[in-house]
């Protein structure tokens, strides 16, 4: 167990960081952190600590879902926030195009090794995944289309509250599943078919 807390807590704390990358990066982020950005743009929060407000309220959608909560979960949903800021503290932004770009190919990368870090610690699902499994399991919807009107809303709400989408928002899309299919196996204490949808911001 306590290699699977500290497999958790560094797979978290990395994620966070590959987050700031992207958020660095300026060329457009995840769905979910195009929503934090809508909303920190107004409420002046913190990026941190709106993500981790949107955790928690994700969870509360967890309740008529009957989803079971995990030592990951809570996790998850407390340290994601604070390491992103951590990493948009030490990562410089407004950087020449090129730099930017650089920023956002590693924060993406290093995103999808920390998603196999602490999701092979099977210590339970982030916020928002668990959202996602919870819908397919009440409605009998497939994952994809899940998790397409899940993060189709997101995107759409926090881009119209002036989050920022562009060109690194479709390559996240379209980059990110197949990366996490790569590095789950490496760190997974045991494979499984729900466990290999991964989410973006936890």
């Amino acid at each position: 167990m306590t290699h699977r807390l500290v497999q958790l807590l560094i797979g978290l704390f990395l994620y966070g960081i590959g987050i700031a990358l992207i958020v660095r990066g300026a060329i457009g982020v995840a769905p979910w952190d195009v929503l934090t950005q809508g909303i920190d743009g107004h409420a002046h929060l913190g990026f941190g600590l709106v993500t981790t407000i949107i955790s928690g309220v994700v969870l509360l959608l967890w309740i008529p879902l009957r989803q079971k909560l995990g030592v990951g979960t809570v996790a998850n949903a407390l340290l994601v926030g604070p390491s992103a800021d951590v990493g948009l503290w030490l990562i410089p932004a407004d950087l020449d195009l090129w730099a930017r770009v650089l920023l956002f190919a590693t924060g993406l990368v290093l995103l999808a090794v920390a998603s196999g870090i602490y999701i092979g610690a099977d210590l339970g699902p982030g916020p928002r995944d668990g959202l996602m499994t919870g819908l397919h399991a009440r409605t009998g919807w497939p994952i994809w289309a899940v998790r397409t009107g899940i993060e189709g809303s997101v995107l759409v709400i926090g881009w119209l509250l002036g989050g920022n989408v562009g060109v690194g928002t479709v390559a996240f899309a379209l980059l990110v599943g197949p990366l996490c299919q790569w590095t789950l196996p490496l760190f997974a204490r045991r494979v499984r078919e729900s466990g290999a949808v991964v989410a973006t911001a936890g």
